[in-house]
């Protein structure tokens, strides 16, 4: 089964394979922002223009159920593209994002960071059983675990296809990924409070591939409600960009 079956263009069910950590009956923004880069690989596409950055704002909690993914051009451009993207459901808008491509031409690289080890798959994979996400997706930690308070470095692969029938791409694993930055990092615990990102953004130097993606994360949180989580994002060579969350910090 795959996290999205398309009932129309620009139009999905989400299974369960989507569900969050906070609740069954919502969606994981990992999905969610996979799917958008799907749908705005679709909008006006053109060659040599790609995905540099992706700003997604969370309106509120994405129901496991029937979603409307809209997408549009902002700006048109030979060198710079902006594009916008909203998920509505239910008669209510969900999220909406901003994408920025940016043409293709050679530059001269500075040096990146070379890729953390990825552990091999003995003792070492980690599968969440309590919710569909966790379900779907494989991890590799090469620093900290699933249980440790504090920064971690983990590796993860996609399980299951994004969208039924259709292969899924570095982008939106890279993008199926990236969300979970707070919750390998975690600063506090999931039983005792909610640490919940209002916002996702990704801003990329390169283009990844592969499918494995690395997110190297930390998360600070303040001392009136609310953290910030940072994630240096790599592939099987080397880092790529980064990736930011804003989170609601309070008392379960």
């Amino acid at each position: 089964m795959a996290m999205y079956t398309r009932l129309a263009p620009g139009r999905y069910r989400a299974s369960e394979h989507t569900q969050g950590p906070w609740d069954p009956a919502t969606q994981h923004l990992g999905p969610v922002t996979a799917l958008l880069v799907h749908e705005l690989a679709l909008t006006a596409p053109r060659p040599g223009l790609d995905l540099a950055r992706l700003a997604v704002d969370v309106l509120g909690p994405v129901p496991v159920g029937d979603l409307d993914v809209r997408t549009d051009v902002v700006r048109d451009g030979k060198r710079v593209q902006c594009l916008s993207a909203s998920v509505s459901g239910g008669g209510r808008e969900h999220v909406r994002a901003t994408a920025w491509r940016i043409r293709e031409a050679p530059t001269p690289a500075t040096p990146a960071a070379d890729p953390p080890p990825l552990p091999g798959p003995q003792g070492e994979s980690w599968i969440s059983t309590g919710f569909g996400y966790g379900r779907a997706t494989e991890w590799r930690f090469a620093r900290g675990g699933p249980d440790e308070p504090g920064p971690a470095t983990a590796w993860g692969r996609c399980r299951v296809p994004l969208v039924d029938g259709e292969e899924i791409t570095p982008m939106e694993r890279l993008a199926l990924f990236a969300d979970s930055g707070n919750g390998i990092s975690l600063a506090l615990g999931f039983d005792t409070h909610l640490f919940v990102n209002v916002d996702l953004t990704i801003s990329l130097f390169r283009a990844p591939a592969g499918e494995w993606i690395c997110l190297d994360a930390a998360t600070a949180i303040g001392p009136s409600g609310r953290g910030l989580t940072r994630s240096t994002l790599y592939d099987l060579d080397g880092e790529v960009g980064s990736a930011t969350q804003t989170l609601f910090v309070a008392p379960r």
